[in-house]
């Protein structure tokens, strides 16, 4: 009924950029915040950055200055500008969107099913 598909991984040597898309499409009525998270191996998942629906924005001490996110709310997509990588920033990373859809009127998370980010040192 909803889906997140996101895109834009990939493997990038240290100091290099990406940009991650996220696009969330169905029965979608609204949405309240949508973020990134990432996750390592052997490691919980944890937030890397969030927007919320009037542009707000939280980032995670260790992305700070280096990472900026973004949303297009006509196209229910969210962006991570990802700049001065690091090998640590190695992960999968998702997409969360809290959104309420046509059909059921409580806001509830939807996730990305994931996209790899590599980071050579």
């Amino acid at each position: 009924q909803v889906q997140l598909v996101e895109s834009g991984g990939g493997l990038v040597q240290a100091g290099g950029s990406l940009r991650l898309s996220c696009a969330a499409s169905g029965r979608i009525s609204s949405i309240n915040t949508m973020g990134w998270y990432r996750q390592a191996p052997g490691k919980q998942r944890e937030l890397v950055a969030a927007i919320e629906s009037g542009s707000g924005t939280n980032y995670a001490d260790a992305v700070k200055g280096r990472f900026t996110i973004a949303r297009d709310n006509d196209k229910n997509t969210v962006y991570l500008q990802m700049n001065s990588l690091k090998p640590e920033d190695t992960a999968t990373y998702y997409c969360n969107a809290e959104l309420r859809t046509t059909s059921w009127g409580f806001f509830l998370p939807y996730w990305g099913q994931g996209t790899q980010v590599t980071v050579s040192s």
